[in-house]
C-alpha cells in the first residue's frame, strides 16, 4: 500500500492538502506568521496517530467481540528540540465499555501495532528532490 498526499499553497503559509478525493486546509497560528485557518502539520501528525490508534482499538475489539463502548485517544507530543534528539509521544486511550484489566492491557499492546505508530516507531528514510517546473499545479 502506498499513501500519497499533495500540499499546494493557497496563500502565504496556508496550504490545501489533498489525499485521494479528500482535502483539508493546513496553516500555522497567527503568532507563527499564518492565519490559523487550519491545523498545523504537527497537529495533523498527532491527529493521525490518535485516529489510527482509535480505529485499531475498535477493529480489534470488534474482532474479539468486546464491548469497549466509546473510544477516545488523546495524543500529545513535543517535537525534538534538535535533530538526533528523540520526540516523545504520550497516548491516553479511554474506553467506557465493560472490559476487565487483562483486556485493557491487551488493548494497550494492540495500540502499538497501529500503522501510524509503527511508522513513527520504526526506521524512517527519506528521498527528497526539488524539481523545476514551468507552473506548479
Amino acid at each position: 500500500m502506498q499513501v500519497k498526499a499533495r500540499a499546494t499553497r493557497e496563500d502565504h503559509l496556508r496550504h490545501s492538502v489533498r489525499m485521494r478525493h479528500h482535502s483539508t486546509t493546513v496553516d500555522e497560528p497567527i503568532d507563527m506568521g499564518g492565519e490559523d485557518s487550519g491545523p498545523t502539520p504537527q497537529e495533523l501528525m498527532a491527529a493521525s496517530l490518535a485516529s489510527c490508534t482509535a480505529i485499531t482499538l475498535q477493529m480489534y475489539a470488534d474482532k474479539k467481540g468486546w464491548d469497549i463502548g466509546e473510544v477516545e485517544v488523546e495524543c500529545t507530543y513535543k517535537p525534538a528540540p534538535e535533530r538526533g534528539c528523540p520526540t516523545r509521544f504520550e497516548l491516553v486511550m479511554r474506553v467506557d465499555g465493560t472490559i476487565d484489566d487483562e483486556q485493557l492491557e491487551r488493548l494497550r499492546v494492540i495500540a502499538t501495532k497501529c500503522p501510524v505508530h509503527r511508522v513513527l516507531d520504526g526506521e524512517v528514510m527519506f528521498d527528497e528532490r526539488v524539481e523545476r517546473v514551468a507552473h506548479v499545479g
